[in-house]
């Protein structure tokens, strides 16, 4: 299923540019930790291991993993923290 990012609200921003493994998981992982079910997270990396990373983490979470794209050479993840 395909969400239209455009219109969907980011509670958290993280910029996780410069990081490399597993920091952009794991700083991802701090800020779910502080934020309440149904809000979003949206992370942005430049670690190509991250694509990897956040897909088996939502997998393994229960996090909602609701896009991921490549833009301008930055990886870009929204994720709903889980109930």
């Amino acid at each position: 299923m395909s969400v239209e990012i455009t219109h969907l609200p980011v509670d958290v921003e993280l910029d996780a540019r410069g990081l490399s493994c597993p920091l952009p998981l794991l700083k991802a992982k701090q800020s779910l930790n502080g934020m309440v079910a149904g809000q979003t997270l949206h992370v942005v990396a430049t670690d190509a291991g991250s694509q990897r990373d956040f897909q088996r983490f939502a997998e393994l979470s229960g996090h909602l993993l609701l896009e991921s794209r490549v833009l301008d050479g930055d990886f870009h993840y929204w994720l709903r923290k889980a109930d």
